[in-house]
């Protein structure tokens, strides 16, 4: 069996990719706090831990990275009804460089972007190694 680690970069990515695992914890039978309650457990749980790991107490979280230089798409994620569903150390942003100031490609890619590449490499890593 295969399993999938999701990357998410970017305000689009993110905001694409936290819909993305809406969709597919519906589809599973997974509530926003990571919890199984479906209808179809032979079905919806044969293939869960191709996106989910479980975790303890039959919690289930999304097998996912995501990367962004601004905290204000991470802060909604967190703050949204599918929130809780995420492990904590899965949100790699850039503390406390842009505040209101407007990000552009150029900044994003070079000076501060090139910052997260180390640490999103390693929350990368660790989700592949948390890979059965």
């Amino acid at each position: 069996m295969h399993e999938i680690v999701h990357i998410q970069v970017g305000q689009g990515g993110n905001q694409v990719g936290c819909r993305f695992w809406e969709a597919i914890a519906e589809e599973h039978g997974i509530d926003p706090q990571g919890s199984y309650h479906g209808d179809n457990a032979d079905f919806q749980l044969e293939r869960l831990n191709v996106h989910f790991n479980e975790m303890s107490s039959s919690r289930y979280v999304p097998r996912s990275v995501m990367v962004d230089v601004e905290m204000g798409t991470m802060d909604a994620i967190r703050q949204g009804r599918w929130g809780t569903m995420y492990r904590p150390d899965a949100f790699v942003f850039q503390h406390g460089y842009f505040g209101n100031r407007v990000t552009s490609w150029a900044n994003a890619f070079y000076p501060e972007g090139s910052e997260l590449a180390d640490r999103a490499s390693d929350v990368i890593r660790g989700g592949v190694e948390r890979c059965y």
